[in-house]
């Protein structure tokens, strides 16, 4: 009888040893962090069977490791009463209880298992990737790295943590490099003939930019298709891309007036040229001084190599024939060349006409310069004489411009012919040498030759 109450007083203490000790397990498990199954748990006291003291199946954690401690001590972690400390190895996070215990209907208080750690997902990054060595688990290891042309700013590696973070922040891919631009070739450009500019046109540069946007490109000079002078010019481009990175190149255009060796004047003679004198396409041509003419070409051209075109022609005394048997035969000598004053009187004791051949002897370097000769018809048959500069002309030219140019024997004239034979002007009494000049210089001198005279009118003097 003894015996047996030994026997019952055992099992009353061992069942408060067991709910208390549970008790005081559910309230461990209700502070643990990780995700663990709630549900309420009927506890009955056990009977207690030492002839078979195995009570739960053997408890296994994958990934995990088991901790129990047993009323009977070791060997006996799966029998009634048993109460197991549940732990999950380094990357692997317990879902469920923290501990469990074996109850009387030969099963575990719950269920627990170990789930790998993850991390969240890396997001994309703009202008660059990233390599990781094991996904988004724990340890995994990821590398950043940026497109050509940009730098990583911010932490290059981040590491999956046990607490399924990332370490460091999320870094940038900046672009720090400056766009490309390339410039044409510099060049030169001769100006047109006849002309000191030259219309020049040059390509677009090339750009590019490692976002492979569109770039802002400036220009500092002329514009491609300008018309430029002589001269160096220089031509310079900036180009901006959207991180404001700036590349910027040059080049030059020379514009290149191609020139001759400058003319000299020729003796008894001066030249008219046009655009610069001498510069490539320059035309120049050659006059001669009253009482010369032109001996070879007329004109001369400043080639493209650099020579004139053509001979130097010369300016030789003028050979006035008065050998000649008819008026026209003398008239066709002055054709163009010369103008003339034809004087005629009666007699060379005519009033009129000694007062008009002083003012003329007076005025001959003056009409020289105006480019008239003059010719003297004086008296009447049969003792008529015709003359120019003490040259003396036959009877019959004579006659024949009394009668070409209509001028009577029996007064005193003076007619005014222009270079080309044209009968401009009658004077019927004396004239001064000035008004004389001003009617040349009105009406008959082109633009040319009254610069020609500004030049020389002091010559007389």
């Amino acid at each position: 009888m003894a015996k047996l109450y030994i026997i019952l007083l055992f099992e009353a203490q061992f069942v408060s040893w067991i709910c208390g000790h549970y008790t005081e397990v559910t309230s461990h498990s209700n502070n643990n962090e990780v995700l663990h199954e709630e549900e309420e748990e009927t506890y009955y006291t056990p009977r207690l069977d030492y002839n078979n003291p195995r009570w739960c199946h053997t408890l296994t954690l994958p990934n995990g490791d088991v901790s129990c401690s047993s009323p009977r001590h070791r060997n006996h972690y799966s029998s009634l009463g048993t109460r197991c400390e549940l732990s999950c190895d380094r990357g692997y996070k317990l879902v469920g209880r923290l501990s469990l215990q074996c109850m009387d209907n030969r099963r575990w208080s719950g269920t627990a298992h170990c789930r790998r750690v993850r991390c969240h997902v890396l997001p994309v990054i703009q202008y660059g990737t990233f390599h990781c060595s094991d996904s988004v688990m724990v340890d995994s290891r990821c590398e950043y790295l940026c497109h050509p042309g940009y730098q990583l700013e911010g932490d290059r590696v981040r590491i999956c943590q046990t607490d399924g973070s990332w370490t460091g922040a999320e870094p940038i891919c900046a672009d720090h490099e400056s766009p490309k631009i390339k410039c044409p070739m510099s060049k030169v450009k001769v100006a047109e003939p006849g002309k000191l500019t030259a219309r020049v046109s040059w390509d677009r540069p090339h750009t590019s930019d490692t976002s492979g946007k569109t770039v802002d490109l400036m220009r500092v000079g002329p514009e491609s298709g300008s018309t430029l002078a002589e001269g160096i010019h220089i031509v310079r481009y900036r180009v901006y891309d959207q991180a404001r990175n700036r590349a910027a190149c040059k080049f030059t255009v020379h514009v290149e007036v191609r020139k001759c060796p400058p003319l000299k004047q020729p003796l008894h003679g001066y030249l008219t040229c046009s655009s610069d004198k001498n510069n490539y396409g320059a035309t120049c041509e050659y006059h001669c001084d009253s009482g010369y003419e032109r001996s070879g070409t007329t004109t001369r051209v400043c080639r493209f190599d650099r020579s004139w075109s053509d001979e130097l022609p010369q300016c030789v005394l003028m050979q006035i024939k008065t050998d000649v048997k008819t008026a026209a035969a003398l008239l066709d000598q002055f054709h163009e060349k010369r103008r003339l004053l034809v004087v005629s009187t009666p007699n060379v004791a005519n009033q009129y006409y000694k007062l008009q051949n002083i003012m003329i002897q007076k005025a001959d370097c003056g009409l020289d310069l105006r480019r008239v000769t003059v010719i003297e018809l004086l008296g009447v048959e049969p003792r008529q004489v015709g003359r120019i500069k003490g040259h003396y002309l036959d009877s019959q030219v004579i006659e024949g411009l009394r009668q070409a140019l209509h001028i009577s024997t029996s007064y005193f004239t003076m007619v005014l012919v222009d270079e080309y034979g044209v009968d401009r002007e009658r004077f019927m009494n004396p004239t001064t040498s000035m008004e004389l000049y001003a009617y040349i210089e009105d009406y008959l001198l082109e633009e040319e030759e009254r610069e020609r005279l500004e030049i020389d009118r002091d010559l007389c003097e």
